[in-house]
């Protein structure tokens, strides 16, 4: 573990071979939800590889748009998480799933907040991974507003266990844990998920997606 993290006064930093072992493991990852794809439909080549990546540089950059942060940590940004479900959308849950880690590998590399040595695998792997569950809607009708909705949902989950195990300390005056975590983590995941529901909601946006979706499908 030394070789990967060195411990600090607020928690733990990743060592260089630390920063270049998350990088390596983000292009396997990102590589690896191609591959999977590819795997199913023998034919298809490099498109699922360009479309997982677009969604992830699309989500990163606009995951930089914050339209409002909160005190400790959260934030409202311009449809991130919508891009996120994109490779699900496009390509079913196992694609959508390691696009998704990867993304949440690439947050972790970006800003790699290091409270304990388990924190990073539950707020970056399982809250931003678990969104790839989009793909379980990629076939039925109105299938990108179903999957997003079931993302945002198993985010919001992994999200307030963080916030329950590690952050409680945090916690409003009179609050416990749990509760608080409940309603801390929903302020900007449900206002984002709203936000973005609502543009989903007009047509032309939606058969935007479509259109998308089958370029990504070739």
């Amino acid at each position: 573990m030394s070789y990967l993290l060195i411990q600090t006064d607020d928690g733990y930093t990743l060592t260089t071979v630390g920063l270049v072992a998350v990088g390596v493991l983000f292009l396997l990852v990102l590589a690896g939800a191609s591959a999977l794809y590819k795997k199913d439909r023998p034919g298809v080549q490099t498109r699922p590889l360009i479309f997982c990546a677009m969604a992830v540089a699309l989500a990163t950059i606009t995951s930089m748009v914050k339209l409002y942060s909160f005190p400790f940590g959260g934030s409202v940004t311009l449809l991130s998480m919508l891009f996120i479900c994109l490779p699900g959308y496009f390509y079913g849950v196992k694609t959508g799933v390691l696009a998704a880690v990867a993304y949440g590998i690439l947050q972790f590399l970006i800003e790699p907040i290091i409270y304990y040595p388990i924190q990073p695998v539950v707020d970056y792997l399982l809250a931003f991974g678990v969104m790839g569950i989009s793909g379980l809607f990629w076939q039925s009708k109105n299938g990108l507003i179903k999957g997003y909705i079931a993302a945002v949902l198993g985010r919001y989950v992994f999200v307030v266990l963080s916030g329950w195990i590690f952050f409680g300390a945090y916690a409003w005056e009179g609050w416990n844990p749990l509760p608080y975590s409940l309603a801390y983590n929903a302020a900007y995941v449900f206002t984002e998920a709203a936000l973005t529901l609502i543009i989903l909601a007009v047509p032309a946006v939606r058969r935007g997606f479509e259109h998308v979706r089958l370029l990504a499908e070739g």
